[in-house]
């Protein structure tokens, strides 16, 4: 194989394929990105862990058609650290590449490309398409809530439920869950999937700003996203996820509505003295329009106030600090409700208007 390329586009693709690829692994090939020729004026470059891949195009001068696979952190490295525009690469029959740029020169040795395991193909798939904005935010929105230590390796990804005109994304940890809830022009026939949260971590990297649709393909095991000229291929998790429906209270004894700045600022301030070596709940007393905030560690202590529309019992409960912020952090509204049955139910935190998101949070015991 031998090609002519411009060294700042060919380091930006290769970053971005690097991304799926893992440091260390039994298999050498795995931690290499395949580039192969496609035509006269074009290379596919991929990389693969057998959960997640990357592929992507780039134009290039093919002056001789082949493949290869260098190892990906030191051909970034070396792309990283040329002091040239343009980029020769050259690899013969030996798998011995030679990449030059300016007076720099390397020598290295590549895997055979044969041996590079093969990237999943769907044969049988559903499409739809997806704001970039909109699915951006809704991962962003769910995927705190993501258990990274279930047993259940199903809780370690976000559902999502696609139905007519709606698409749901829902998350949990053992301690609250994350529902997200969007409508769209979706008008296929009714699929839920479970993708990994380390995909989604990925995918929202790949996202922009910019309010374009892209296009994702779901088969029976593998999921695609296309987006920006990449394909994004995973694997799906199987199981069976929680029933979150029935775990979402539907009584409540106290209905408070707050704005969400002032509630995220108050906690801020009362966490301040929350450290990981000195934890402690964050206590809320919910009382005659008044939400009482405060904390106690062997720091010392912090106590603070807002006002909020409460309608019910008094209620006193305690939070991790940390659990309720990212909530509140993730609400999309100038002001919210937050439904309470006393001090040992789960909180239930809405919008004031709609749906379009949910979280429940379990209380943690207050010791007196």
């Amino acid at each position: 194989m031998r090609i002519v390329c411009n060294t700042e586009k060919l380091t930006e693709v290769c970053l971005n394929v690097q991304r799926c690829i893992p440091n260390k692994s039994v298999m050498p090939h795995l931690e290499g990105i395949l580039i192969k020729t496609e035509g006269d004026n074009s290379i596919e470059l991929s990389g693969f862990d057998l959960d997640l891949g990357i592929t992507t195009k780039m134009e290039v001068k093919v002056e001789k058609s082949g493949a290869v696979v260098l190892n990906a952190k030191t051909f970034c490295e070396i792309l990283r650290h040329l002091p040239d525009d343009t980029l020769y690469i050259d690899c013969d029959e030996k798998n011995i590449c030679s990449i030059k740029s300016g007076d720099a020169e390397y020598t290295v040795i590549s895997f055979d490309p044969d041996e590079y395991p093969e990237l999943p193909k769907i044969t049988e798939n559903i499409p739809f398409t997806v704001s970039k904005k909109v699915i951006k935010n809704m991962i962003k929105q769910t995927i705190f809530a993501v258990s990274v230590d279930d047993s259940k390796t199903v809780h370690r990804g976000i559902k999502f439920e696609i139905s007519a005109g709606q698409i749901r994304l829902i998350a949990l940890d053992g301690y609250r869950l994350a529902i997200r809830t969007e409508f769209t022009g979706y008008n296929g026939q009714d699929i839920s999937f479970i993708v990994p949260a380390k995909t989604l971590s990925e995918i929202i990297k790949f996202i922009d700003d910019e309010d374009e649709l892209i296009s994702v393909n779901i088969g029976r095991r593998h999921i695609i996203f296309n987006i920006s000229g990449y394909c994004i291929i995973s694997r799906l998790l199987e199981g069976d996820f929680l029933d979150y429906k029935s775990a979402v209270p539907t009584a409540k004894s106290t209905v408070v509505r707050v704005n969400t700045a002032k509630m995220i600022e108050c906690i801020e301030r009362a966490s301040i003295i929350i450290t990981e070596k000195m934890k402690s709940p964050i206590k809320f007393i919910f009382d005659e329009d008044t939400i009482k905030i405060s904390a106690v560690t062997a720091l010392g202590s912090a106590n603070d106030k807002i006002t909020a529309s409460i309608d019910g019992k008094r209620t006193e409960i305690g939070f991790n600090n940390r659990f309720i912020l990212e909530a509140l952090r993730s609400c999309e509204s100038d002001e919210i409700l937050i439904n309470l049955n006393g001090p040992v139910a789960p909180a239930v935190i809405l919008p004031t208007e709609g749906e379009s998101f949910l979280y429940l949070i379990l209380p943690v015991r207050i010791k007196n």
